[in-house]
């Protein structure tokens, strides 16, 4: 107990409970198929004391033996996005669920942490991280499940899974020649498959998510259309002024102009109710949240466990980033949660799982058996 960072933990829950009251008042007039109001936050809350179970059960446990277990991790997540593509649920245009019961399991979570567990083992060699053979190596083991989640499509992870994938570079020691080849080749690669799509050459990428870029650039001019949800959560956040409208106050929120509220655009109703002092205290939580994974990753006393840390950092900074600039009009509309406060059961337990990880590398810093 005295080596678990506390005030790590402090901010993990405090950003649980700001995501449970966004989400009731997000969702308070969508009542479920019990027609019981508090039936999205009741689920929310379910996934969080599971994932809270996942971190209390699991600190025990050395994470190196976890690693050693990961290309098993990686196997059984990629036999989950082949299943998705069989019979999965498709909703927005996108197969991403497996209904099991009454519930539903988002396999691409998963993946993400499959894939930070099994980098952690193929990056450990520093000496071969600074050679191409290292990157590449890297890069294969990303592939195959990059692959599988665009074909899904889903855009959103893909990018999660390249920040996670260059960011474990970095932290396993790649040379900087070798990142800024990757990264100019992937934007490169990403560009040159919008024009291709946008041409009609090769429908590399479905007409929705061409849409969403080309609203992007322009969303007034869609305003009536795919431009709403982006003008919706810019009016949300900007009438939110400095103090903000007050919990149940916000009209975008409260009469239904915010589409996905609750999900995707869900830091638009903490900016409309909050203001801009509760959207900075989110951020300020977020910051503490790395600020002390960062702390875990330096001293860490093994490079399996920086680089299991430094993973997850990466994948977290990713949704912060990707979802606050999309709702803000600064990025293109992705569909990934804001972790912690979206609605979501996989990527609540998921995240939690994940922070348990990096506590554990906190409290077996000391206790190096092998």
């Amino acid at each position: 107990m005295r080596q678990i960072d506390f005030v790590l933990l402090a901010a993990v829950f405090m950003l649980l409970a700001l995501g449970f009251l966004a989400v009731y008042s997000a969702t308070r007039g969508l009542a479920g198929a019990s027609g019981d109001p508090f039936y999205f936050v009741k689920r929310q809350a379910l996934a969080a004391l599971l994932g809270v179970a996942v971190i209390a059960f699991s600190l025990p446990l050395d994470y190196r033996h976890l690693v050693r277990l990961s290309r098993l991790f990686y196997a059984a997540s990629l036999a989950l996005l082949v299943a998705v593509l069989a019979v999965g649920r498709t909703t927005g245009g996108a197969e991403r669920w497996l209904a099991i019961g009454p519930l539903s399991l988002q396999p691409s979570e998963v993946a993400k942490l499959a894939l930070i567990l099994v980098l952690s083992r193929i990056l450990e060699n520093k000496e071969k991280v600074q050679e191409w053979r290292g990157v590449i190596s890297a890069l294969l083991w990303m592939a195959p499940v990059l692959g599988l989640i665009l074909l899904q499509p889903d855009l959103g992870t893909g990018l999660t899974l390249a920040a996670i994938t260059v960011g474990m570079l970095f932290f396993a020691g790649a040379r900087w020649k070798h990142l800024a080849v990757l990264t100019g080749g992937g934007l490169a690669a990403a560009l040159g498959a919008v024009v291709v799509s946008i041409q009609g050459w090769l429908p590399i990428l479905k007409p929705y998510q061409i849409n969403r870029l080309v609203v992007f650039f322009d969303p007034y001019r869609y305003r009536h259309e795919e431009g709403w949800n982006v003008i919706q959560s810019m009016i949300a956040i900007g009438s939110g002024n400095l103090f903000g409208k007050g919990l149940f106050g916000g009209s975008q929120t409260q009469l239904n102009f915010l589409p996905a509220r609750h999900t995707d655009f869900i830091f638009s109703v903490v900016g409309e109710e909050f203001g801009f002092l509760g959207a900075v205290f989110v951020l300020g939580l977020y910051g503490v949240v790395f600020w002390r994974g960062c702390r875990i990753l330096a001293r860490a006393k093994d490079s399996t466990g920086s680089l299991l840390v430094g993973g997850i950092l990466a994948m977290l900074f990713a949704h912060v980033l990707i979802n606050i600039g999309m709702t803000l009009g600064v990025m293109p509309v992705t569909g990934l949660p804001l972790p912690l406060i979206s609605y979501g059961g996989t990527s609540m337990l998921v995240t939690l799982a994940a922070i348990g990880l990096v506590l554990n590398v906190d409290v077996h810093r000391k206790k190096l058996r092998f």
